[in-house]
């Protein structure tokens, strides 16, 4: 009996002993291709040398110095490069362990910084239908993943939602993917006018929809409407990248290919690419320089933010990636395995719909692909597919509840930056396969 408290606490899970590249190995010796990056981690697959190097290097020096006291190189480092990369006024990075732990620091600086303006009506957050910002309670608060949220709903303070951008359910017949777009945004402004503008501090949102929705994109022109509206109402718009950043869909930042700039970026997963626990908050020099010109503090912090081993590999991994070009294998791999899936599930009956950016696709499956009615409710789809993955050698990332937040499966794929054609080629025709021995008879 394992003493871990498992996330499934009934599953009994293969020991992973090795990564190779864009394989994990288990205690068997079985080798699985990481089709998802665990959960869109993996960026540069697993034990690159380089990483493990630039750790090791890092732990000769000082494994840690807490940020009460100290700043470290490798933060400096790697908040200067972020910085640099960053379209628009960028000014400053927080660090924090996560993702959930850079949406709670944003959630909180958002209302310090109206606070320091003097203006504390402003309570209030907009959100999507959809969403999913973190599995802490004000990541929670401000996500729309049902399931997720339920259990905890009485511990919650929530947001105000609009409906996602979700251009496969809610485009009307007959009607643009651009005119779809300035609906659902005209949301924002709608929610704006009934809680009234002066008590709304922000609007957050994911620029490709990640685990709740699989790889969804905003249609053209839908964040330029949604900037306008943040702009004219005063309010803050965060972008939260955690899963669909650096580097995943094709360009360091997902915002750079919506043409604006937020007011605040989150950001973890592909950040650190699971080589240390690592997460960020990116915010504009507006509001850094305002809270550093009032009280001169921001109320929050964790024991482990800024953690320089975390920070060493984090710089690490951006720094290969860079060097190596490999966004731009991230868009020429992202459109193969794109016209992959279009080639071989085009007629599947039951995928719907094939999307996303980059390396950062999904899978949309459905009961009937004509009237894109989703599958059983209770069919635990989504367990029943990974499984068959495992047991075939892939793993993806399955889900459920895209359609409501409980009806509705999808599955994400976020392969590793690396990945060369032969490997998509075997994920394609492994989840192929997969998928039509969980769905046979259904």
């Amino acid at each position: 009996m394992s003493a871990v408290f498992q996330r499934n606490c009934n599953a009994k899970m293969p020991i992973a002993v090795k990564g190779d590249g864009v394989y994990i190995i288990d205690e068997n010796g079985k080798r699985y291709l990481d089709g998802c990056g665990g959960a869109a981690v993996s960026s540069l697959g697993h034990s690159h040398p380089r990483v493990k190097a630039a750790i090791i290097e890092q732990l000769d020096k000082i494994p840690f110095a807490h940020t009460g006291f100290f700043s470290s190189e490798p933060a400096e480092h790697l908040a200067q490069f972020l910085i640099d990369k960053a379209p628009g006024n960028m000014g400053k990075i927080y660090f924090t362990s996560g993702g959930s732990e850079a949406v709670e620091a944003a959630l909180k600086l958002a209302r310090q910084y109206f606070l320091e303006r003097d203006q504390p009506e402003r309570q209030f957050f907009i959100s999507r239908e959809q969403s999913y910002h973190g599995n802490t309670l004000g990541a929670l608060g401000v996500g729309g993943n049902a399931w997720r949220r339920e259990p905890f709903a009485v511990l919650i303070k929530d947001a105000n939602y609009i409906s996602p951008c979700y251009a496969y359910r809610g485009q009307q017949q007959g009607e643009s993917e651009f005119d779809y777009g300035q609906r659902v945004a005209s949301e924002l402004e709608a929610k704006l006018e009934q809680l009234g503008a002066n008590t709304v501090l922000a609007f957050i949102a994911e620029p490709v929809v990640g685990a709740t929705l699989g790889a969804v994109p905003s249609v053209p022109g839908y964040f330029k409407r949604v900037r306008e509206i943040c702009d004219s109402a005063g309010i803050l718009l965060i972008l939260d990248e955690v899963m669909c950043g650096m580097g995943r869909t094709g360009s360091l930042f997902a915002y750079e290919q919506e043409a604006i700039v937020p007011d605040m970026v989150t950001m973890a997963k592909g950040l650190g690419a699971g080589y240390q626990p690592i997460g960020a908050l990116m915010v504009s020099s507006e509001i850094h320089n305002t809270v550093a010109a009032g009280s001169g503090f921001f109320q929050h912090g964790h024991t482990y933010i800024g953690h320089a081993t975390a920070c060493a590999a984090s710089l690490a991994v951006q720094q290969v990636i860079e060097e190596d070009q490999l966004l731009s294998n991230v868009k020429t791999q992202g459109r193969y395995l794109k016209q992959q899936l279009q080639e071989r599930f085009a007629q599947h009956p039951h995928v719907g719909d094939i999307r996303g950016r980059g390396l950062f696709l999904g899978l949309e499956l459905v009961a009937d692909r004509a009237d894109k009615s989703p599958l059983p409710l209770e069919s635990q789809i989504q367990h029943k597919i990974k499984a068959q993955l495992m047991e075939n050698g892939l793993m993806c990332y399955p889900g459920a509840g895209s359609v409501d937040g409980r009806r509705g499966h999808h599955i994400l794929l976020a392969p590793p930056f690396i990945v060369e054609q032969q490997h998509l080629d075997f994920l394609v025709e492994t989840l192929a396969k997969s998928i039509d021995q969980v769905l046979i008879g259904i």
